[in-house]
């Protein structure tokens, strides 16, 4: 069955895209941690991150980048933290996070729940600083 990071590149799943090319994807968290919490998925379903071979996981991190750059422009904070933890969904993914401390990316936190304007709204501004 596939994940549901598969359904979403599928269309089949709606989200809030933040940028896209032919072997990647980038997203909104709809669960996050904070407001501009964007979540990066290989367009191959794979469950484990490591199991991505080299060059794919390298570009991954290229692709990255410049959404990092676009959440900070778009969110106070000090830094945009990145973490993989892989236990929540089959399917390789890594989160970009706004943060101001290290705690900032504790995923034991209650997660806010943003409405569906604000995610819009969101994807719009990180988009627009791209």
């Amino acid at each position: 069955m596939a994940s549901v990071f598969t359904r979403i590149i599928n269309g089949e799943i709606p989200s809030h895209k933040i940028a896209e090319n032919d072997k990647f994807l980038a997203f909104l968290d709809v669960f996050p941690l904070v407001h501009g919490h964007v979540l990066v998925i290989p367009k191959k379903e794979t469950d484990f991150i490591f199991d991505i071979s080299d060059e794919d996981l390298a570009e991954m991190i290229v692709f990255a980048k410049p959404i990092a750059k676009a959440i900070r422009k778009s969110v106070a904070c000090k830094r945009i933290g990145m973490s993989v933890i892989g236990l929540e969904v089959p399917h390789a993914h890594m989160h970009l996070v706004p943060i101001n401390s290290a705690d900032d990316l504790n995923f034991t936190r209650e997660k806010i729940k943003p409405s569906t304007e604000e995610l819009a709204e969101m994807a719009k501004k990180i988009k627009s600083n791209l």
